[in-house]
């Protein structure tokens, strides 16, 4: 009986281990997460965006994001914006679907409302529309 509890015991801590080792490595791969003004677009956009789309929108190592409404037949794609903020839409640079870079980690900055991350991707899909070239 001592066997079979210390042996449950042993297995449930190596599962703890693993477990929080996973997670550890899982989501967000910058910690602790800058804090930004909800209300800032451009705050946003060179604190979460400008590392990989460059400080010009025009792309490092993701793609450039003032050519949008131009690669679209001239109209911005705000939905399409907003979705892959969100992590809505599969966009094989922000990783898996469920695993999206920016969609969950917004909840984690200021207050966490919904309210509040709606307003965060609406002002940082704003402020992407006002780079388009024309």
């Amino acid at each position: 009986m001592k066997r079979t509890a210390l042996l449950f015991f042993v297995c449930g801590a190596i599962l703890f281990f693993a477990l929080a080792q996973l997670m550890g490595n899982s989501i967000f791969p910058i910690s602790p997460l800058p804090m930004t003004s909800a209300s800032s677009g451009e705050e946003m956009f060179s604190v979460y965006c400008s590392s990989c789309h460059g400080w010009d929108a025009k792309g490092v190592s993701a793609p450039g994001l003032t050519t949008l409404a131009k690669r679209n037949h001239g109209k911005f794609p705000t939905l399409l914006v907003k979705e892959t903020i969100r992590g809505e839409a599969r966009v094989a640079a922000h990783g898996p679907k469920d695993m999206p870079v920016w969609g969950v980690a917004f909840r984690y900055v200021g207050s966490g409302s919904r309210l509040e991350v709606d307003v965060r991707i609406n002002n940082l899909t704003d402020y992407i529309k006002s780079l388009q070239e024309k």
